[in-house]
C-alpha cells in the first residue's frame, strides 16, 4: 500500500479499544472519498459521530464546513481532539455518547437545520442502535454519510423477498432513501477488521405517509419476531382478527415477513391504528 495515503500523525501508542468497537480509518484515499460524497456547500454544519483521532475531522475542517461538531465518548480520543484542533474556530467538541445525544438540543441555535449533514465511521458494536436513533431524529439532517460493516449495508438495502430483509430494512426504507456509495477494505483501517465495510448515503424522505410511527415500528418488529414463522403467527398477538386484517391488506396468511412490501406494512399498521378493521 502507498504509505503516503495513510494518516499516521497520531502517536503510535494510541490504540483502538475493542470494547468501543474502534477501527480507525487511516487510508487518505477513502477519507477523501467520504469528503467528496458529502459535497460540502457554503454555510453547512457537519456533525461527526465518533471522531476518534480526528483523521476525518481534519479533512472536514479544511474542506470549509461552517462548523464541524465532533461527538466523542472516549477520554483518550477527547484529549487528542482537543489538542489537535485547538484554535480551530469552526470546530466544536461534544463529549457524549452518541446514543444519548438530543440533536434538537444540540442544534437549537441553528437557524437552518436542513443545512446540517451527518457523517460517521460507526463503531461496529453500536452501528444498528445508532442508525435507529438517527431514523428517529432524521429531520435534523439533509443527509447522512455513514460507514457500516458491509453486511449491515446489504441488510438495510435488501429487496423484498431477500432473506436478509428484516426490521431494520423496513425501518430504513420507510424513512430514508439509501444509496450505497462504495466498499472499504479492511486494510484501510487500524487495526484492520476481519470484514469489509461500506459507505452509504441516507437521505430523509419528505412524505412518509405513516400517521403513528411508534405503532408502525411495533407492528414491523412483531412481524419479524421469528423470521421462519408466517406473518399470521407473528402478528396474531397484535390483532384479534388477524385473518381479516391480512385480507384487507391483500397479504397471503402463509407469507413470511421478508416478502412484505413497505406499503403492505403501512396497511397493517393503519388497520391497527383504526382499531383493526
Amino acid at each position: 500500500m502507498n504509505k503516503s495515503k495513510i494518516e499516521d500523525r497520531r502517536p503510535k501508542s494510541v490504540y483502538a479499544k475493542k470494547s468501543f468497537g474502534q477501527n480507525f480509518l487511516v487510508d487518505q484515499n477513502y477519507i477523501s472519498k467520504i469528503i467528496a460524497a458529502l459535497n460540502l456547500q457554503k454555510g453547512e454544519t457537519i456533525i461527526e459521530i465518533g471522531a476518534g483521532r480526528g483523521a476525518l475531522t481534519e479533512n472536514l475542517i479544511e474542506a470549509g464546513a461552517e462548523e464541524v461538531i465532533a461527538i466523542e465518548l472516549e477520554r483518550r480520543m477527547i484529549s487528542i481532539l482537543r489538542e489537535r484542533f485547538a484554535g480551530k474556530e469552526n470546530f466544536k467538541l461534544v463529549e457524549s455518547d452518541a446514543l444519548l445525544i438530543d440533536f434538537n438540543e444540540l442544534l437549537k441555535t441553528k437557524d437552518q437545520r436542513p443545512k446540517t449533514k451527518l457523517v460517521s465511521n460507526l463503531p461496529f458494536n453500536i452501528s444498528t442502535a445508532i442508525l435507529q436513533k438517527l431514523i428517529e431524529q432524521r429531520n435534523f439532517f439533509s443527509e447522512m454519510i455513514l460507514m457500516f460493516q458491509r453486511e449491515v449495508v446489504e441488510r438495510i438495502s435488501a429487496k423484498v423477498g431477500n432473506s436478509e430483509r428484516g426490521f431494520l430494512t423496513v425501518l430504513t426504507e420507510a424513512y430514508l432513501t439509501a444509496e450505497k456509495l462504495f466498499d472499504v477494505p479492511p486494510n484501510a483501517f487500524l487495526p484492520a477488521p476481519k470484514v469489509w465495510s461500506a459507505v452509504v448515503r441516507l437521505t430523509p424522505k419528505i412524505d412518509i405517509a405513516i400517521e403513528n410511527e411508534k405503532l408502525f415500528r411495533r407492528i414491523v418488529s412483531a412481524g419479524f419476531r421469528q423470521k421462519r414463522k408466517t406473518i399470521t403467527n407473528n402478528l396474531k398477538s397484535e390483532f384479534e382478527n388477524i385473518e381479516e386484517v391480512l385480507a384487507e391488506c391483500a397479504v397471503d396468511p402463509q407469507r413470511r415477513a421478508e416478502t412484505l412490501t413497505l406499503e403492505e406494512w403501512k396497511c397493517l399498521a393503519k388497520c391497527k391504528a383504526d382499531g383493526d378493521i
